[in-house]
């Protein structure tokens, strides 16, 4: 899997109201990567998985759930909480603009063996009435999907 970014809007940045206070941890198959970076398009068959992990500690050293380390002050991971799955589908999803998502648990492991598509309500409404792109909210990972130019050698 390639790792893609990981999100954050934590509570303590916004009222203690987060609807998803944990990092987001993506990750995308090496061929769907590699077909994206070429097309601009996520190809049938991609499998997004989504780790949910906690803020470190979300009491933090200031009001806002930040923590001083000795790298400096920020959001730091602490334990994993969920996973999430999302498979781009046309003949499975097409009434979700042909993707699934599937929840495994949002709690600490171990996950659910199998897990049944989440209802519109609690995953695709949202991807279609925000998302970016074909259901993916890829301006939150516009630097690492960019194809990044290759230095030349000089000689």
């Amino acid at each position: 899997m390639v790792f893609i970014g990981a999100p954050l809007t934590p509570h303590g940045l916004n009222d203690g109201k987060s609807n998803f206070p944990e990092f987001h941890n993506v990750y995308v198959q090496p061929a769907a990567f590699k077909a994206y970076r070429a097309t601009g398009k996520w190809p049938e068959g991609t499998m997004m998985i989504k780790e949910l992990q906690l803020v470190d500690d979300p009491k933090g050293d200031f009001p806002d759930g930040s923590r001083v380390l000795p790298s400096g002050r920020g959001y730091f991971p602490g334990a994993v909480n969920g996973l999430d799955v999302s498979v781009k589908d046309s003949k499975r999803f097409a009434d979700t603009n042909n993707w699934g998502y599937f929840n495994f648990n949002h709690a600490p492991p171990p996950y659910l063996a199998e897990a049944a598509v989440k209802p519109v309500g609690e995953c695709a409404g949202c991807h279609i009435a925000n998302a970016d792109e074909d259901m993916v909210y890829v301006k939150l990972y516009e630097s690492i999907l960019a194809p990044l130019p290759l230095p030349v050698a000089a000689n």
